[in-house]
């Protein structure tokens, strides 16, 4: 959307607006420097103390799983365990590095940042804000940050660890490698690191300089204007902001094309081995340079495509999953910026993310503790998780099984709200279980989180819900699933055998038990994230508390002890109260 705004109401708008910006950089800086070398020094000298203190079991647990697992073969496992001292020897120095750099990027920008935030409309006492936000919350963030950060190091890395000593079936083959192909897979790997990594960082130098002046080309145009992204007040001084470290964020990309080259061409490794020729190793080491010349030439809006050739380094190429939601993504996006909404978006604007309202990750992980804080009070009000359960997560720390048994009930219960509407996407609610009348969000392709991590679990939910929809399940298959899943097992089919399933059909039966496995699978990868302990924890705490109050647990002079049976009325729970406690994502 144009701003028809004349030359000297223009320059007048960006004169009024130096003052304040320059006062509130220096206010900034003053706090940055304040700030930025306690929040580092918390974050270099924590995450230094758990990365030296589990060096030693870090270091032995990970050759004790690779040599006891049965999912790697033997020329695989060879090759592991020859390999492992050079990364485990270096992983502290780099922790550290890592560390130190973390700290010092987030104890002064964090304060930096949050001063510009402090005079935006919906703040009260601005003046107030803009010398204390920043201060005291950025170091309560670093101690954040190192308490996940031991979270993921000390539970995180030995629960993916132990996952590589689990039994396997009869059935299931070992991953390992081919002697044959390694010395051509050896030969393209070295080829295509001494040739890919010097032409990719290259082609980033060579751009960078148009990415340094089309950026602040864009920023400026915006400012000055006040349109695009910059048409609110708020984010007036953001632009400026950016202005000043755009050159670090140009710098930050050639660095990250730098290491992000050795992944490319190492990738020629696959390749080879995948499509059993030397031939196809060669080719990819040509279009990957060609593939991303496009990729730099898609982000800074150049020419489409590239001059550079691509072979086919692929005998058969079929359409990925991936592949197909980007093709449809751009059907829909054309389709979106033909249609009148499309005038919303300023001409300057190449992208849609002024059109389509994208959601963050956080939102996304505010969705899934609500609901698990919600349906947890319901389901122990319903003796489905047991006060045992609570104590030993609080007490021993094992938290296990509660921590995929539970989240598992609240995402199936979203695939089974999604299945039933018919939606494209998954439906999420704040209140699944009390059936309250409100809006419910739709996540699609369109305003999923871009984090890629979570997209590696948005596919998976998608193919189950339309698995969910072709069984047709009835009520009573509903209820029986949503037991199983907070009481059973569901690893082996006769795992259900008395669990009064209604439906006695071995195949439907086998199909449904694959979902929940594949459920739960997706669940105790997302447990494994650095984030997801801290806020279970904290659930777990809001648990123990509801228990008490229940009567599932008497506390006696500071010690507490559990009832034979959980209070099992039903909530009456009053809508109003409800929905104004917890805020849609």
């Amino acid at each position: 959307m144009e701003v028809s705004m004349g030359f000297l109401s223009m320059l007048w708008s960006f004169l009024s607006f130096l003052p304040i910006f320059l006062l509130l950089l220096i206010l900034g800086i003053i706090k940055a420097a304040i700030i930025g070398p306690i929040v580092a020094t918390i974050i270099l000298v924590g995450n230094s103390a758990v990365i030296i203190g589990l060096w030693p079991a870090h270091f032995v647990w990970t050759y004790y799983c690779i040599a006891k697992t049965k999912r790697l073969g033997w020329v695989l496992k060879t090759m592991a365990l020859l390999s492992l001292p050079m990364p485990l020897l270096t992983w502290p120095i780099f922790g550290i590095i890592g560390s130190l750099l973390l700290g010092i990027g987030y104890g002064y920008f964090a304060p930096l940042i949050a001063t510009f935030e402090a005079i935006g409309e919906q703040v009260v006492h601005k003046l107030i804000h803009c010398f204390t936000d920043g201060c005291v919350s950025t170091m309560k963030g670093s101690c954040t940050v190192v308490r996940d950060f031991t979270d993921f190091c000390f539970h995180s890395y030995f629960s993916l660890m132990d996952d590589l000593r689990e039994k396997v079936s009869e059935d299931e083959k070992p991953i390992d490698l081919k002697l044959s192909r390694l010395p051509s897979c050896f030969v393209i790997g070295t080829l295509a690191v001494l040739l890919d990594v010097p032409i990719i960082t290259a082609l980033a130098l060579g751009k960078s300089p148009y990415m340094l002046f089309k950026g602040w080309q864009r920023l400026l145009e915006d400012l000055i204007g006040r349109e695009g992204p910059f048409l609110e007040t708020v984010c007036v001084p953001f632009a400026g902001l950016a202005i000043i470290l755009w050159p670090l964020a140009v710098v930050a990309a050639v660095i990250s094309a730098f290491f992000c080259s050795f992944f490319l061409s190492l990738y020629s490794v696959i390749i080879v081995y995948q499509e059993k020729s030397l031939k196809m190793g060669f080719a990819y080491m040509v279009s990957v340079v060609s593939l991303f010349d496009e990729y730099a030439n898609d982000q800074l809006y150049l020419r489409e495509g590239t001059c550079l050739p691509r072979p086919k380094y692929r005998k058969h190429t079929p359409l990925s999953e991936s592949v197909r939601r980007r093709q449809q993504y751009d059907l829909d996006s054309s389709t979106i910026l033909s249609s009148n909404e499309a005038k919303l978006v300023s001409k300057r604007s190449k992208t849609l993310k002024t059109a389509i309202r994208q959601l963050k990750p956080v939102q996304i992980w505010d969705w899934l503790f609500r609901s698990c804080e919600l349906n947890g009070k319901f389901l122990l009000r319903e003796g489905l998780i047991e006060v045992s359960d609570i104590q030993e997560c609080l007490l021993k720390g094992k938290c296990k099984k509660l921590s995929i048994r539970l989240p598992a009930w609240c995402v199936f219960q979203c695939l089974l709200r999604s299945a039933k509407s018919d939606a494209d996407g998954l439906l999420i609610s704040m209140y699944p279980i009390f059936a309250l009348i409100c809006d419910e969000v739709e996540l699609t392709n369109f305003n999923w989180p871009k984090d890629k991590v979570l997209e590696w679990f948005l596919g998976p939910l998608l193919i189950m819900k339309e698995q969910i929809k072709g069984l047709q399940l009835s009520d009573n298959e509903e209820a029986c699933l949503g037991k199983l899943i907070m009481t059973h097992n569901s690893q082996r089919p006769d795992d259900w055998n008395d669990s009064g399933f209604p439906s006695n059909d071995n195949v439907r039966r086998a199909q449904l038990q694959a979902i929940i496995r594949r459920l739960q699978g997706i669940v105790a990868s997302m447990s494994r994230m650095p984030t997801f302990r801290r806020r279970f924890n904290n659930l777990v705490k809001s648990l123990y508390v509801e228990a008490i109050e229940t009567g599932a647990i008497v506390e006696n002079g500071g010690s507490s002890r559990s009832k034979g049976k959980i209070n099992m009325s039903v909530h009456n729970a009053n809508e109003n109260n409800v929905t104004d406690e917890f805020e849609m994502v």
